[in-house]
């Protein structure tokens, strides 16, 4: 918690990307006020992976070990609660948070991540993040050679089939429907023994978490190990919307190489500005925008 409500910089979410930004702008010496909910998105994936230095922690390890980090620098404070609106006054932005306080700032680091929208299938939610995977990079070396489904349709399946039939031979599409694959991609699934189901899926049978069967509407059960699945995302906050941020065709905030939104002195990084979901992206994204912000600064004063 902090006494002060004026700070140079507010980072709204204190993940990778947030706790990234911050670090950079904490060796700055830029007074940054970080307002996390404490509710990360990763916090049922049991492991991380392909990050360097930190190949198989788990998340709340890296980012007990990331807070203490960036603690150390006496300029950036915390702040628990949910960020719920902004505004912009001049070349000000003020954040109004659950608990009705107030803080303002020359700039605005968006670091707020994405909410999944899970499938109404019984036991999904359950195995999301743990044998319900939506990356081959981040967790399929573990499952390699495994009995895989792709819970996808069309280009989405297609292309999750093509990065995950190196890692194993036993995949298979399940379409929850009527397949949607052009004849050649039809030919190329069935060149390499990918195999397509239409049925759909009424229940996934698991164990903590860990799928043992996908359970389809007409009564029969596949075993499974893992599965890949493809579901649309939200904003985790209306905060970029509601400021005027441009939001692409994807879903993203619309952000240029810099991370800068379409909103001056407004930033945004990590899942919620790039389809590369990922720790390490998470990171290299927040490090580049607390530098960005930090120039910016820089150009204002000296």
């Amino acid at each position: 918690m902090t006494d002060s409500k004026n700070f140079e910089v507010i980072i709204i979410g204190g993940s990778y990307a947030g706790l990234s930004s911050a670090m950079t702008l904490g060796r700055s010496l830029r007074k940054v006020l970080i307002i996390d909910s404490e509710l990360p998105c990763n916090r049922q994936t049991p492991h991380s992976h392909n990050f360097l230095t930190q190949d198989g922690k788990t998340p709340k390890e890296i980012i007990t070990l990331a807070k203490q980090q960036v603690e150390k620098y006496e300029t950036l404070k915390f702040y628990k609660g949910l960020a719920i609106s902004g505004t912009k006054t001049g070349n000000c932005f003020e954040i109004t948070t659950d608990k009705n306080d107030k803080f303002t700032a020359k700039k605005l680091v968006l670091a707020t991540g994405i909410k999944d929208i899970i499938p109404a299938i019984k036991g999904f939610a359950e195995c999301w993040g743990i044998s319900i995977i939506h990356c081959p990079y981040c967790h399929g070396y573990e499952y390699r050679n495994q009995n895989t489904a792709i819970i996808a349709n069309g280009e989405q399946a297609y292309h999750i089939a093509s990065l995950v039939n190196n890692l194993t031979d036993n995949l298979t599409i399940l379409t929850k429907g009527k397949a949607d694959f052009y004849s050649d991609q039809k030919e190329k699934l069935n060149k390499h023994n990918i195999k397509i189901i239409e049925t759909k899926i009424s229940e996934f049978e698991h164990k903590n978490g860990y799928i043992q069967n996908a359970v389809f509407k007409d009564g029969t059960k596949m075993f499974l190990d893992a599965a890949y699945g493809v579901i649309p995302f939200l904003q985790h906050s209306d905060i970029p919307a509601s400021l005027g941020c441009e939001i692409n065709e994807q879903g993203y905030i619309k952000v240029d190489g810099f991370q800068r939104t379409t909103i001056q002195g407004v930033y945004a990084c990590g899942d919620n500005s790039n389809m590369m979901r990922s720790v390490a992206n998470a990171v290299y994204s927040g490090n580049l925008t607390g530098a960005v912000v930090n120039g910016e600064l820089i150009k204002e004063k000296f």
